[in-house]
């Protein structure tokens, strides 16, 4: 009996292991929620609810207390300037502190988000502490990269604001003339950041992917997301914008019936304005339970968004490193029973393997430049000994003898004369008698002619002869 055993094959994946098309990764962006949704979704829509909720709350309480502060000064006190720019000061603080937190939150989830696919295709479900654990080391990372994707959306609004604001300035704010070129030099300012903004994020789609799953550094990051969106521009925009296209039109069908079913509701429960403590609460009921919903969306716009981003690095991946011969390997030891510290991690970039700086080749439908997949050798797996090359034998010299006869016709053989066999009867049934013999074969005999009685021609009975 052999030491092998039989292994099944393995399940297949959430994720193909092949270079997709365009169509399976926007289908399967939308497809992922339902391979993970206690995690993916329950995370994202209850931490997306606690920060709106939180950031509606500070906000309020640091608008009242402005309010009731600069309420409480005079306005002919001396230190009204001060109080009044002291509350505005608190106030952006706030709003700065509540921005940072929606951009925390935002980076978690890409991370967890990127972290479940990478699960998901190895075929494996992953709980939200296996999550955490791939994701906690590139944390920072993620925060410092939105952080600096918001300062740079911050900074150049900012250079376009004292653009149009020098011109005024300068040309005066009363002058028609200024003011007219001030407004078309703004909007053709903010034209023209539309494409460099989508440029820019299209390039650095693949940023948190590699933040989390290679464990890079931050520059690192950027240049490796350059790398591979090169010569898949256009795909990856082209699924981009179909997500957000998507998800932002469901966010509208949600949002609108919301917020017309809250001013209704409003309206029937507090004609005349609220008056009651129980008024208030249907009012505050009314108009916060839509948003719910509301939230709720955008929280699984941010995790399809995410998960389109993450097939994107994988599918580039792919076709420029031959990842899915690394995951395809891992899933196949994995099945076999291969213990998780002697798998390892089969996203750790192989430099021989790593896409440079050089253009990549041009991609075909199997993502080679021959229209085939050209993958490197297949590497041995743990425990087994390489096969050792062999020399192949120098090769014989030709033959150096006479060379063969003139080969002569093989001569035609007659075929045997058919033998005829007798009949044979079946078991149970009595012999036939033998056929009688045929008559001897006799010479026909000329047939006999009867000579005529008279010579007279022949008449009818009763005529004349």
């Amino acid at each position: 009996m052999s030491g092998q055993t039989w292994t099944p094959a393995p399940k297949r994946g959430a994720i193909p292991l092949h270079p997709m098309p365009f169509g399976t990764i926007l289908g399967r962006a939308f497809a992922a929620l339902r391979h993970n949704p206690k995690v993916l979704f329950g995370f994202a829509v209850v931490v997306q609810f606690a920060v709106g909720l939180v950031t509606a709350g500070v906000l309020l309480l640091v608008g009242w207390f402005i309010a009731a502060r600069i309420a409480s000064v005079p306005v002919s006190s001396p230190d009204y300037g001060v109080i009044v720019a002291g509350s505005i000061a608190l106030g952006g603080a706030a709003a700065i502190l509540m921005a940072l937190a929606t951009v925390a939150f935002t980076a978690v989830v890409q991370g967890l988000v990127a972290a479940d696919v990478s699960y998901a295709a190895l075929s494996r479900k992953a709980s939200l502490r296996m999550l955490w654990g791939r994701v906690r080391p590139a944390f920072w990372r993620l925060f410092a990269y939105s952080l600096l994707q918001s300062l740079a959306v911050l900074i150049w609004v900012a250079i376009i604001f004292s653009i149009v604001f020098s011109i005024l300035s300068a040309g005066g704010f009363r002058s028609a003339e200024a003011i007219a070129i001030a407004v078309g030099v703004g909007l053709l300012a903010v034209l023209g950041s539309i494409p460099l903004f989508i440029w820019l994020t299209v390039k650095l789609l693949v940023v948190p992917s590699v933040l989390v799953l290679e464990g890079a550094t931050l520059r690192t990051a950027l240049v490796r997301s350059w790398r591979l969106i090169r010569g898949r521009f256009w795909p990856a925009f082209g699924i981009t914008a179909l997500i957000g296209l998507i998800m932002g039109l469901a966010v509208q069908v949600v949002a609108f019936p919301a917020s017309i079913l809250s001013t209704v509701l409003t309206g029937l429960l507090a004609p005349t304005g609220a008056s009651e403590p129980t008024e208030y609460v249907g009012v505050i009921a009314v108009n916060v339970l839509p948003q719910v919903l509301v939230l709720a969306v955008q929280a699984i716009s941010i995790v399809v968004q995410g998960t389109g981003a993450t097939l994107i690095y994988l599918d580039s991946r792919m076709r420029y490193e031959a990842l899915d011969q690394a995951l395809i390997r891992h899933v196949d030891l994995s099945a076999q029973g291969t213990p998780d510290d002697q798998l390892g991690d089969p996203y750790v970039v192989d430099p021989a393997r790593a896409v440079s700086s050089a253009p990549p080749p041009a991609q075909t439908a199997y993502g080679s430049p021959t229209g085939f997949p050209a993958y490197p050798a297949q590497q041995p797996y743990p425990g087994q000994q390489p096969y050792p090359a062999q020399p192949y034998p120098a090769p014989q010299q030709p033959y150096a003898g006479h060379p063969y006869p003139a080969q002569q016709p093989y001569p035609a053989q007659p075929y045997p004369a058919p033998q005829s066999y007798p009949a044979q009867p079946y078991p149970g049934q009595a012999p036939s008698a033998p056929p009688a013999p045929a008559p001897p074969a006799t010479e026909r005999s000329a047939p006999r002619v009867i000579p005529p009685t008279s010579t007279s021609p022949w008449a009818p009975p009763g005529g004349d002869a």
